[in-house]
């Protein structure tokens, strides 16, 4: 944003930031398939803010005014003009200063702001934009920008709670606005007016029967009563009693009115995958509603993320990212209402509470115990569930110990049986004679991992493999990680102690023995690549493929390792051990040439190595030297043809 010196009583006029200008530029270019999400946007921020007034009333009860002022009920008033072409969404909540004006509705979260943006430029065409754009509104926190959808100008007019000074904000979405005094007797007596003057198209919401539907199907279990006024000088008319859905009882609740709420809190489009309704009563008293959604939000492997659990007590707002549930369940939203906390402390006190803190375990206990059902119950729609969000979960594996247990039982994974999801459970009962250990292969790409070498001897035996793609899966399989007393192993790493577990065509089964050739060819390929490899030797997890490479028995596995050194966290690699198939025929065929050949056999030694290196998704150790070897190999080649 340019700077611009403070002109306190006079107006002012102020670029958007970059990133908000290119928003709106799309808000206003675009066509969205649902514009009356600006509606819910706008009652849901000033819900917000009467429910913050609420909160600085514990200290200041001279905020809320006095009776017989009439002002110490929050409401929302929703005011409709059809001949002016105008709607106005006004609430007597905290509301703003000229600072906190400029800074609320001039900037967005940049982080919010570029994904939603990059997302969007991503897409080709304007039809195409619109399409993407529409259901993302509610995922980046945009909502007061989205009344530029059918809007042509937006008026802000606010006097923050306990002030006399009240501040109009303007625009027309255009690229800047402008910040200006506003004359006392327009301005609400506390609390902000939004007055939207509406675009020829959008005349329909000036429509009672149609304000008061949305209002209704959006934002019916908003906590503050909403009033409609449907035409200049009526008289407000309560269509919402502002009663919290939270504390009715549940067999009140009808399933869309739990939809309803999710999407008013979580400024989501989507169904929640899992409502999960309780109130604990005893040592804490609380009531909890979390909802977890069907969809991902784009935001949510930023590492500035917080959570999205609003916290009350006694129904008074409280914070909107209270740290109620661990980070690994930071995709969950809702919100935790306690009748024992304190209200006359600060927000930083009660996140300290001891009181807090035994909320904390018991509602993450509860998610978890719910997704545990939900995955005995309906495995189909908890493999939804996972499939959307086992990634994040899986962090839980790395974090928490004392769930560690829990989330193993709860976790699911592709594997080299089938394309479904499977259990740990499943997969212990699926294991061969003499195996001991659950057997797993890291990376960053599922496809390569199903076509690894290293699977191949595996496969052979018919021994069940755990495909592991996400970044998370090279830091929880770590050593001492076991399920039902069997150690995780991955095949990359060590021998791969496949001898004692039969093959599945016993017919296919070649003899021990390796031909005294291919052990010398072995010891000439470690003679020849020399420090590039830690060792060569003859493998027994390959069937078809020449070479592959694995880590050593101790230190990471290949995947770890290299996003460590990705990182610059790691300081020196180790060097790899090259394995090789004694029985494939090319190296039979190396291994019986002459002594004359020794150029041809040290060219083709370099190759193998880059070609272990190739199956891993690794470049040539040096790609020049690489091209000219290739090309004498294939020279050497067409010549013994011709």
């Amino acid at each position: 944003m340019a700077v611009v010196e403070k002109t306190e009583g006079k107006s002012e006029s102020r670029p958007f930031e970059a990133d908000v200008a290119k928003l709106l530029h799309l808000m206003v270019h675009s066509v969205y398939s649902d514009k009356s999400v600006f509606l819910r946007e706008l009652i849901a921020n000033a819900a917000d803010a009467c429910e913050r007034l609420r909160y600085e009333a514990i200290a200041n009860p001279a905020l809320l005014g006095q009776e017989p002022d009439n002002d110490t009920k929050l409401r929302i008033t929703v005011a409709l003009d059809p001949q002016g072409k105008s709607l106005a969404v006004e609430d007597n909540g905290i509301g703003m200063s000229r600072d906190e004006m400029i800074e609320a509705l001039g900037t967005i979260a940049r982080s919010g702001t570029k994904a939603f943006l990059d997302k969007i430029e991503a897409t080709r065409g304007a039809a195409e934009a619109a399409a993407e754009a529409s259901p993302l509104i509610g995922r980046f926190g945009v909502g007061f920008y989205s009344a530029f959808m059918v809007a042509e100008r937006v008026d802000v007019i606010s006097r923050r709670a306990g002030t006399e000074e009240a501040w109009q904000w303007a625009s027309e979405g255009k690229g800047e606005f402008a910040v200006s005094p506003a004359a006392a007797t327009a301005a609400p007596r506390r609390g902000t007016r939004v007055v939207l003057h509406l675009m020829d198209d959008a005349r329909d919401y000036t429509e009672r029967f149609r304000i008061e539907q949305l209002i209704k199907a959006q934002s019916g279990h908003v906590p503050v009563p909403i009033s409609i006024v449907d035409k200049p000088g009526a008289a407000p008319e309560e269509i919402t009693d502002g009663a919290a859905l939270w504390a009715k009882p549940k067999s009140e609740i009808k399933p869309a009115d739990y939809v309803d709420f999710y999407r008013s809190i979580a400024g989501m489009f989507d169904e929640p995958a899992l409502t999960l309704h309780y109130r604990a009563e005893g040592r804490q008293d609380y009531t909890t509603l979390f909802f977890v959604p069907s969809t991902r939000p784009f935001d949510l492997f930023d590492p500035d993320r917080k959570g999205r659990i609003k916290l009350y007590v006694k129904r008074v707002f409280i914070t909107d990212d209270a740290d109620i549930l661990p980070r690994y369940l930071r995709f969950v939203r809702g919100l935790v209402d306690s009748a024992d906390l304190p209200l006359n402390v600060s927000r930083e006190k009660i996140q300290e509470s001891p009181l807090l803190a035994a909320i904390r375990k018991s509602a993450t206990g509860r998610v978890l115990s719910e997704l545990e059902r939900l995955a005995e119950k309906e495995p189909q729609n908890f493999a939804k569930i996972w499939d959307v969000f086992g990634a994040v979960l899986k962090e839980g594996i790395y974090e928490d110990f004392e769930r560690r247990d829990a989330l193993l039982k709860l976790a699911r994974f592709k594997t080299t049986v089938g394309d479904d999801w499977r259990s740990l459970k499943d997969y212990v009962g699926a294991l061969k004679t003499n195996q001991t250990a659950i057997y797993y292969l890291t990376g960053d790409d599922l496809r390569r991992l199903k076509t690894s070498p290293h699977l191949e001897g595996f496969r052979a035996r018919g021994v069940e493999v755990l495909l592991l793609p996400d970044p998370v899966d090279t830091f929880w399989v770590m050593p001492g990680v076991s399920f039902d007393g069997k150690p995780f192993k991955s095949v990359t790493q060590g021998a791969a102690d496949l001898a004692l577990i039969p093959l599945l065509d016993a017919k296919g089964q070649a003899g021990a023995d390796i031909a005294e050739s291919v052990k010398q060819f072995l010891a000439f390929l470690k003679n020849t690549l020399g420090d590039a490899v830690a060792e060569v030797r003859a493998s027994e997890r390959l069937t078809d493929s020449a070479v592959c490479l694995v880590a050593p028995e101790s230190g990471p596995d290949r995947a770890l390792e290299k996003l460590l050194a990705s990182a610059g966290r790691l300081n020196s690699a180790s060097k790899p051990i090259l394995e090789v198939n004694p029985r494939h025929k090319l190296v039979v065929a190396l291994a019986d040439l002459p002594g004359s050949e020794r150029a041809f056999k040290e060219d083709a030694a370099h190759l193998l190595f880059d070609e272990a290196r190739m199956l891993e998704g690794d470049r040539p150790a040096d790609v020049k030297l690489f091209s000219d070897r290739l090309s004498r190999v294939l020279e050497r080649s067409l010549g013994s043809s011709s």
